[in-house]
């Protein structure tokens, strides 16, 4: 069997919220009747008294319809483990939404549906494993898998592979780019590498933000800072909650003295990542260089304030 069944805690994904929820099934009724809570009570009780398989059916039938937010609760907890028990996954993604939507900051349910999704990554992973394992999908996965456990040799071996068989495949130069910056001693060319990967994968898919973001941090770390611009640009239109590549367009245009142009960007940035330190202290320089004092020690107060929550003792990003 791949080893990328071994990993499937690891790859837990919510896989439910992207199905149908039986809370969105309306009841032609606009309230429960009597019997409906009844009947959810009798089917928790034989849930918790181990009768699953006899419960499982009016546990589905009630959930959504349940007024009563503490036997909503109950019935759908039974109705997540009864459905793993009897390995019903269909059962389990509407229970799962249930809890998620009616619960989402309950931190019981929250425990719960981590071991729910992981259920449902662990049942898909065993199925592709099973049913293709040979495919592209499979060989993704395996190499995500050992990416994961940090073996980088194993990882670009099946990522290659991937190449040989469809060298269109979308995303398989990116991660080997990233697999280039992220393994210990890497070849003395691997910016170089990481960089051909990258455009590789951009005259695949153009609309790739991900692979413009990081060919901008490679600019600007390397002092080209005119490249990094026009990276981090391209990346911002491509995905506009990007916050790292409105930091990184932000910084750019300030190392080249683009204070002003600077400001939207880094505006940007701390909006769309409030707790960034480096974020908070790019906009502040960028104030404090355009004349906005004000703002600029409002934006430095800010960065101490995420340095501490981030780091505490942290110094200020240069």
């Amino acid at each position: 069997m791949p080893k990328f069944a071994e990993l499937s805690p690891l790859i837990v994904f919510a896989l439910a919220m992207t199905l149908p929820s039986a809370a969105q099934v309306s009841s032609k009724t606009t309230t429960p009747a009597p019997a409906s809570s009844n009947a959810a009570e009798h089917a928790a009780s034989l849930a918790e008294s181990g009768h699953c398989s006899e419960a499982l059916s009016p546990l589905s039938r009630s959930v959504a319809h349940i007024s009563d937010k503490d036997l909503q609760k109950r019935v759908a907890l039974d109705g997540i483990r009864c459905a793993t028990l009897l390995q019903h996954w269909d059962s389990l993604v509407d229970f799962a939404r249930v809890l998620s939507q009616q619960f989402p900051q309950d931190p019981e349910v929250l425990y719960v549906l981590v071991h729910a999704y992981s259920d449902l990554s662990n049942q898909a992973t065993r199925e592709l494993a099973q049913r293709a394992p040979n495919s592209l999908p499979a060989l993704e996965l395996d190499a995500e898998a050992s990416e994961l456990q940090g073996k980088w040799d194993e990882a670009e071996k099946d990522y290659r592979r991937i190449l040989e068989q469809n060298p269109r495949y979308p995303g398989i130069h990116f991660r080997l780019a990233r697999l280039l910056l992220s393994k210990p001693n890497p070849p003395a060319d691997f910016q170089d590498q990481a960089k051909k990967e990258l455009q590789q994968e951009l005259e695949i898919d153009p609309a790739n933000a991900g692979a413009e973001y990081v060919l901008g941090e490679l600019a600007r770390q390397a002092g080209d800072f005119d490249q990094a611009i026009q990276h981090f640009r391209r990346a911002t239109q491509l995905d506009p909650n990007l916050g790292e590549a409105y930091l990184g367009l932000g910084v750019s245009l300030s190392a080249e003295k683009k204070f002003a142009e600077a400001v939207a960007p880094l505006e940007t940035a701390v909006k769309l990542q409030p707790s960034n330190p480096a974020a908070h202290y790019s906009l502040g320089t960028a104030y404090s260089r355009t004349g906005r004092k004000s703002e600029a020690e409002h934006e430095f107060t800010l960065q101490e304030a995420a340095s501490r929550a981030v780091a505490p003792g942290g110094q200020t990003p240069q």
